[in-house]
């Protein structure tokens, strides 16, 4: 049995993270997170010591290690802007770090995080789940060696309400926005299937909405995300939804909007079976947001 740490506790993506962690057979033996509303805890590890400052997180974590408990991996469920100070807090500690996605905001972090992990015993990975969701892999299986050009069609809405822009995740700095908030999985993912990028289109890019094309190796991309309510299908609308997922192939619908549920849990068992997904998997979706980002920019000035 491992024994795990958790940052990030009070946060929407954490119950997965605990879910995980139980469901694979392990220990939770700290957690932090500034805001205490953390009972979530008591339906996974009762019985873990909770923090609400960093620096008694730390202290606690030092203490146990000093005793020869120290945890052996600290999973990162905090704001996308901490990611990269959080991984590396893990590392100094001795452990393993297994951080939610993005797994940093800038390609540079990545060169930064890979310098550390050489330099310590630990290892980083991160959770690019829809790797593992078995309608991708088979799809993956199928286009890996299609000679022609694929035509994609991807279109993720997710209404947000007010908070949201009041929220860390409305503020670009510490969200990195949409591209880094929402689509980094589906950006992932689309590579990974479709192979390197080649060219980048941009159509509108703001904080609620972006659109553009993608030239992948064996694909031509056409891509939408949204955060609006208005954007949702109106047969959607009508029945009380607020996401839509729509994914087509040569204009057929893909079928992938079911089986997400374990898909966490499934990560967890992979990385503690030694076959994560790392900092060099990460990188291509990351450096393709960025180039997204700056292309925009350069558009527009």
């Amino acid at each position: 049995m491992k024994e795990f740490a958790l940052i990030g506790v009070a946060g929407f993506i954490a119950p997965r993270h605990l879910r995980a962690i139980k469901e694979t057979g392990n220990n939770l033996v700290a957690a932090l997170d500034p805001f205490d509303s953390v009972g979530v805890l008591d339906s996974y590890f009762p019985n873990s010591d909770f923090f609400t400052e960093f620096e008694r997180f730390d202290r606690h974590l030092d203490k146990l290690k000093r005793q020869g408990k120290k945890v052996d991996y600290v999973s990162i469920c905090s704001p996308n802007y901490l990611h990269d100070s959080h991984i590396r807090f893990a590392l100094r500690q001795g452990a393993n770090a297994i951080c939610e996605k993005p797994l940093v905001l800038n390609p540079w972090n990545l060169d930064a995080l890979e310098e550390i992990e050489y330099e310590t015993a630990g290892k980083i990975s991160t959770i690019l789940q829809l790797r593992l969701h078995p309608s991708i892999k088979r799809m993956k299986e199928t286009y890996d060696n299609v000679d022609t050009l694929t035509e994609v069609d991807l279109r993720y809405v997710t209404a947000r309400g007010n908070w949201y822009g009041h929220s860390w995740k409305g503020d670009i700095s510490k969200s990195g926005g949409i591209l880094s908030n929402i689509g980094i999985h589906f950006f992932d993912m689309l590579i990974w299937v479709f192979g390197k990028v080649k060219e980048i289109s941009i159509g509108a890019l703001d904080l609620q909405s972006a659109s553009g094309t993608l030239l992948l190796e064996r694909a031509r991309v056409k891509w939408f995300l949204s955060l609006k309510e208005n954007d949702l299908p109106s047969e959607i609308r009508s029945k009380g939804l607020r996401s839509h997922r729509s994914m087509k192939i040569n204009s057929e619908e893909f079928e992938f909007s079911e089986g997400f549920t374990d898909l966490h849990t499934e990560s967890y068992r992979e990385i503690l079976k030694g076959h994560s997904f790392g900092l060099n998997d990460a990188r291509p979706s990351i450096e393709l947001v960025y180039r997204i980002k700056k292309l925009y920019g350069d558009k527009n000035n």
